[in-house]
């Protein structure tokens, strides 16, 4: 270890001790889903022409393999966000779970499709309501209508953090690393690289 992240580490307890170790791809992979299917709802980030950063409440479309690392959204081409990946494709995509602090957080690129045959897989009829039917008999927000589109989000790398333990032995750890003057963490941080990432597609 270099002096410099000897010197951080030492500034730095929480992220030193929450760091997982010894972790396997599948157990990341694992940790990092049950971080997604609690949270539920990821926040997608765009940077406009201005470089101005938006975000958005996305639901991930299902269904969702033991190995996917890639996030997948349905949603109407006609919205800014289009025009916003357009311009820049880097995105990024995180999940929080304010039951227990659990979060995920995806840098990466995003491409559009229009695939029919991707779109039928992943329609759920509930999305209708975020389209809706525009009596001109084309755009009759089923899964047919032009103005759907799939967003794919490619990570580069994937940071998470996910507690171990239940909320009264946190509880417990963090009170008890206050009144001694210790830095606890009741969790652990994990990292995906962009070569895990690789990986896990050819699985």
């Amino acid at each position: 270890m270099s002096d410099s992240n000897q010197e951080q580490a030492r500034l730095d307890p929480y992220s030193t001790i929450a760091e997982s170790k010894n972790v396997t791809l599948q157990q990341k992979i694992a940790d990092l889903h049950t971080v997604i299917k609690t949270a539920k709802i990821g926040m997608l980030v765009t940077r406009d022409v201005n470089g101005n950063l938006h975000s958005r409440a996305m639901t991930p479309a299902k269904p969702f393999s033991d190995t996917q690392l890639n996030l997948v959204f349905l949603a109407n081409n006609v919205t800014h966000k289009f025009d916003d990946i357009e311009n820049d494709a880097h995105v990024n995509v995180s999940f929080c779970d304010s039951s227990s602090t659990d979060w995920a957080s995806y840098s990466g690129r995003a491409r559009v499709t229009e695939d029919q045959d991707l779109i039928n897989k992943l329609w759920s009829p509930i999305l209708t309501a975020y389209f809706g039917d525009l009596k001109d008999g084309v755009h009759k927000g089923d899964k047919t209508d032009p103005r759907v589109a799939v967003i794919e989000v490619v990570p580069d790398e994937i940071k998470y953090w996910i507690t171990k333990h239940s909320s009264p032995v946190r509880s417990a750890e963090v009170a008890y690393a206050a009144a001694t003057g210790k830095a606890t963490a009741p969790g652990e941080s994990g990292f995906i690289s962009k070569e895990e990432v690789q990986l896990a597609q050819g699985l």
